[in-house]
């Protein structure tokens, strides 16, 4: 199946599709904002550009929208124009973020992700992980 709107129209609707600073990132950085824990953003040095690096606890967060990394929920449904177009790209997305992590656990970070569908739990993870860290600086 083809694309059911024309180029000029895909483009406008693909160009408003935010790659940081999405709603999930500020509300995770917020979260440990509020918490007394202190980031660098897109850090280009790490593997994968982390969406927020803590250095003082060697750890680095992925904030993932469920469709764009393809976390298997609901959430993540296929579009039902140019399938193949949108297979290929979302498999180079999730062997991407796969590279991305591996990468970074062997140079001993920290890796959280943290998912779209999933926001709550994962910032709550992502704290309490980090104050058991603080702990034992």
């Amino acid at each position: 199946m083809t694309d059911t709107v024309d180029p000029e129209t895909r483009s406008r609707i693909m160009s408003r599709v935010r790659g940081r600073d999405t709603t999930s990132e500020m509300a995770v950085r917020r979260a440990v904002h509020r918490a007394g824990f202190r980031y660098r953003l897109h850090r280009r040095d790490l593997p994968g550009r982390p969406d927020l690096v803590l250095p003082r606890y060697k750890t680095v967060v992925f904030v993932h929208g469920c469709f764009w990394h393809w976390h298997g929920c609901p959430r993540s449904r296929m579009p039902s124009s140019n399938v193949d177009y949108w297979k290929a790209k979302i498999e180079r997305n999730v062997q991407r973020d796969k590279a991305a992590v591996e990468a970074l656990t062997r140079s001993g970070w920290r890796v959280h992700v943290i998912w779209e569908c999933d926001l709550d739990a994962g910032i709550e993870n992502l704290l309490r992980t980090l104050r058991e860290h603080q702990i034992g600086d």
